[in-house]
């Protein structure tokens, strides 16, 4: 960047999506669908936007750049991630690549290496990346298995406080929802409430669901807690769990935040039944975020076999119904997805991709900024408008052809005004995680070098 105070300056000639700006300049865009405006930087906030066509009136005091119709979006916000699975693919692979057998294997690794140290460092390798991409917020879900929560409850808590003025860290528990009917459903929702979270679960089909729904409904509205599902990842159109949390919530006259994830199946349901789960999803105001980079990669799978579907729910349709679609993450080099890095541009160009949702870039950009802030309760954070915090990425694309051609790698974070650093971690960081004593890895072979017996999870 070539400015050298930045208390207080002008960036000009800026190319924004007219979602993020104030409704004057609604009416404004470029044909490229952009507005083109001059933005003063003063104190860490936005002082004023003003159009680029008014440059003249600009103090030539104040320091200023001059974009050339770079773009400028707001700061991202992951509402659907998992800090605590994230990069062990390597230690721990899942070599059949099913969902199955990521659930597995997800248990197999939490048992032998989830203690303090090995969570501590993945989850924190997560937040450096997606800190360096341009994320100013995160949703991230924390898998209750066994007594090994009361780890991952006191490392994310530790996290939470390091990094608050980075990234504001928002913990949603992952729990299955018949497991509230017990007493220690009871102890998670107080857990949960004690960190001010989300209570998560995930929901199957079963014959006692509306039980189980109305009981953690309960749970939640006793604690003043919003609510998370993951529902209906799958392909079996029976599946209609989506269908009956959107029951639950208009039976229960739920009054907080609902959130529900992947809702595969709704793509593979007749359209009667789509239409009716999807008047009742908008009914109920529960928001939808769809993981396309998982779900691609994980569903219709068969060894042997090309996949025949993108295991994406109908976002074009939901979003038609008035109901609020969010992309995220989701999980980062694990069981699940043995790929990403934390980069939410990376999402939503892949979403354009597989969610064929070009060329109306502008309609779906706030899916992965002010939409799910939100849905976390950060009121209008992420809008570019005076007076709200000056969290921005630059861009070196002036369009968006041009933003989701390239990996934008050398893109500029700001926050507070002030620019990052924008390197990534290495890899290098994670090399000595544990592995089981004198098993070689899975792909490569060989033998590795010694290590320690870790710590297991299962309370003694």
């Amino acid at each position: 960047m070539i400015l050298s105070d930045f208390s207080h300056y002008w960036l000009n000639n800026a190319h924004c999506p007219p979602c993020f700006l104030p409704p004057q300049f609604a009416s404004k865009p470029t044909e490229e669908g952009f507005c083109q405006v001059n933005l003063e930087i003063k104190q860490g906030k936005i002082q004023q936007i003003l159009p680029a066509t008014e440059s003249g009136l600009l103090p030539n005091t104040i320091s200023s750049w001059d974009l050339k119709k770079r773009i400028i979006l707001p700061c991202f916000v992951d509402i659907h991630t998992h800090l605590d699975k994230g990069h062990i693919s390597r230690r721990t692979p899942n070599l059949l690549g099913t969902f199955a057998e990521a659930v597995k294997i997800i248990r197999e690794d939490c048992r032998e290496f989830w203690q303090a140290e090995d969570l501590y460092r993945r989850m924190e390798f997560g937040l450096k990346c997606s800190y360096a991409h341009g994320t100013q917020a995160i949703r991230t879900h924390l898998d209750v298995i066994e007594q090994q929560y009361n780890i991952t409850f006191e490392v994310f808590k530790t996290l939470q406080k390091e990094w608050k003025n980075q990234i504001f860290l928002q913990p949603s528990s992952l729990f299955p929802v018949e497991n509230f009917l017990t007493e220690e459903g009871v102890k998670i929702a107080d857990e949960v409430a004690e960190l001010g979270g989300i209570l998560g679960a995930v929901v199957y089909p079963h014959r006692e669901v509306d039980r189980q729904l109305d009981r953690m409904f309960e749970l939640a509205m006793e604690r003043g807690l919003d609510v998370d599902f993951h529902v209906d990842e799958t392909d079996d159109p029976q599946s209609q769990c989506l269908l009956q949390v959107a029951e639950a919530v208009l039976r229960r006259s739920f009054s907080g935040r609902v959130l529900c994830g992947h809702c595969c199946s709704l793509a593979v349901q007749s359209p009667a039944v789509a239409q009716r789960t999807m008047e009742a999803v908008q009914r109920a105001g529960i928001a939808v975020v769809s993981l396309p980079m998982c779900n691609l990669y994980l569903q219709g799978r068969e060894g042997g076999k090309t996949p025949r579907w993108r295991g994406v729910t109908l976002v074009h349709e939901l979003k038609g119904q008035g109901i609020p679609v969010l992309f995220a993450s989701d999980n980062c080099r694990d069981p699940f997805f043995a790929f990403g890095d934390h980069d939410v541009l990376e999402v939503f160009n892949q979403s354009v991709r597989i969610a064929q949702l070009n060329p109306n870039y502008s309609d779906w950009i706030e899916s992965v900024t002010t939409a799910p802030a939100q849905v976390m309760g950060l009121g209008e954070q992420g809008g570019l408008k005076p007076g709200a915090g000056a969290d921005l990425i630059i861009f070196r694309a002036r369009y968006w052809e041009e933003l989701l051609s390239r990996s934008q790698r050398d893109r500029i974070v700001l926050r507070q005004g002030q620019p990052i650093d924008t390197t990534l971690p290495d890899y290098e960081e994670l090399d000595d995680l544990k592995r089981l004593p004198g098993t070689p890895h899975p792909l490569v072979g060989g033998d590795e070098r010694p290590v320690n017996q870790a710590v297991q999870c299962r309370a003694d």
